[in-house]
């Protein structure tokens, strides 16, 4: 279907003299072809107001084929209500006068008598004196450019003023678009992290991430967002975060068949939250550890029994091993306190604590050992190989009587009436964290209920 029906109508617009329309690609042909392959409604007038060209687009939105469009004199009666045809033929035809290109919004009426409302874009024709020889119009419904405005805003709006990070993801996962809280989380500028490989931004998980990045690629979004903790490199060293994530895979829209052009990674971080809820079960496991090693210490018949039942609750997602230390006969009034080891956890295999009198004999602590330290001060002693290297870090154990692959101590003095009656020092190896804070206010209760039991149990020189 030609977007012209009148003979010579692309003369009437084009310059004088120009050869008459032949058949084939040439003339009024290739021009039709040329609008009818456009996606934007085109149409065009001459001087006298008299439509010319009607596309295929203009015929889609209004209903109106080119037969019925080319040669009317205007919108008037048919394509416009009568009551706004002069409005709406002034302004098209100002465009004749006007410099460059003139944009309008008006009503204009389907062939089944629907309104719709679209924005246009008119301009002039020149002819061969650069006289004004008509008008040609672009058109589009408004309610197609708003939805692209919409769009375009609320990308704009995530990228700059969302509450969450956007990344933009190509298919060599690497980032292609950043936000300025995406580029906060991720401790770098919004350019400097473009193109980088995840791995250079991210020391732990980032296999999880390309992983989640891939699959979405390959199979789509995922049913629901995903919590990802990760290790972020910054110049202050690497900090662990915890982001709730989703995805959205991004195809073409221009392509027929879906081309993969990278995935929107949208992310929020939920860290705070996440270590508020871990540390809130932590202290609910504990208190009921604690409660629970109470109950089973109070059906032993031994009060030895029960320091050694105090131990092993405790032990469980704290330490790996844990050692008991008792003030030895004299030492709280001598100038060298004297430790001896009376229960410790095996170290060769998992079992329970065990009774271990060493005879009697004092452990060989040196000067400045976290156990005895703890006793002098009567307090909390943290101590760790820190950054040993080598025979420095395999030696570090063993120095201080403890076993083969320990890196993290917690030396916790034991007080019961008053009285100083040794330490309880709690050993992690290198697969636990360090010691925090809130691990020595647990161990601290630990103690107060090993003390007691070890009064009872009269394991002090002279208590019977």
């Amino acid at each position: 279907m030609s977007a012209s029906r009148r003979s010579g109508a692309t003369d009437e617009l084009g310059p004088e003299g120009s050869e008459p329309e032949r058949e084939g690609p040439a003339g009024s042909d290739l021009l039709a072809a040329l609008l009818d392959g456009m996606d934007a409604a085109l149409c065009a007038f001459d001087a006298d107001g008299v439509v010319t060209h009607w596309n295929r687009e203009a015929e889609r939105i209004l209903g109106w084929t080119a037969e019925e469009a080319v040669g009317r004199a205007g919108f008037a009666g048919w394509a416009v209500r009568s009551a706004d045809a002069e409005e709406v033929e002034a302004r098209l035809m100002s465009a004749m006068d006007a410099p460059g290109r003139q944009v309008n919004e008006f009503a204009l009426l389907t062939k089944d008598g629907r309104r719709v409302l679209v924005r246009t874009q008119s301009a002039a024709v020149r002819g061969p004196g650069r006289e004004p020889a008509g008008v040609y119009c672009a058109f589009s419904e408004v309610h197609a450019q708003i939805d692209l405005e919409r769009s375009i805003a609320l990308s704009e709006a995530l990228l700059e003023d969302a509450g969450w990070g956007v990344v933009l993801v190509d298919a060599d996962l690497r980032p292609a678009v950043v936000n300025a809280y995406a580029a906060r989380a991720l401790g770098a500028g919004r350019t400097s992290v473009l193109g980088r490989p995840l791995g250079e931004l991210l020391s732990q998980g980032v296999e999880e991430l390309e992983s989640a990045l891939t699959h979405v690629l390959a199979e789509g979004a995922p049913p629901a967002p995903a919590e990802l903790w990760v290790a972020v490199r910054t110049p202050e060293g690497e900090r662990r975060r915890c982001w709730r994530s989703g995805f959205v895979r991004l195809s073409s829209p221009l392509a027929e068949e879906p081309v993969p052009l990278g995935v929107g990674w949208l992310f929020q971080d939920v860290t705070e939250a996440r270590q508020g809820e871990q540390e809130a079960s932590l202290l609910r496991f504990r208190t009921q550890q604690l409660h629970r090693a109470a109950r089973a210490a109070a059906e032993c018949e031994n009060p030895a029994e029960a320091v050694t039942v105090h131990l092993d609750f405790a032990l469980a997602g704290f330490a790996d091993h844990a050692v008991i230390d008792r003030v030895a006969e004299g030492g709280a009034d001598t100038d060298r306190v004297r430790l001896v080891r009376i229960a410790e956890t095996p170290s060769g295999a998992p079992g329970p604590c065990r009774i271990d009198g060493r005879a009697g004999l004092p452990v060989l602590y040196a000067d400045g050992h976290p156990a005895l330290q703890c006793v002098e001060r009567a307090g909390t002693v943290r101590a760790g190989a820190g950054s040993l290297k080598g025979d420095a870090a395999r030696e570090w154990a063993p120095a201080r009587q403890w076993p083969q692959g320990t890196v993290h101590a917690l030396c916790t003095v034991l007080r019961s009436r008053g009285r100083t009656l040794g330490a309880v020092t709690f050993l992690r190896t290198s697969h636990r964290t360090a010691f925090e804070r809130a691990d020595a206010m647990y161990a601290e209760d630990v103690a107060a209920h090993i003390a007691t039991a070890l009064d009872l149990a009269a394991l002090l020189p002279g208590e019977g």
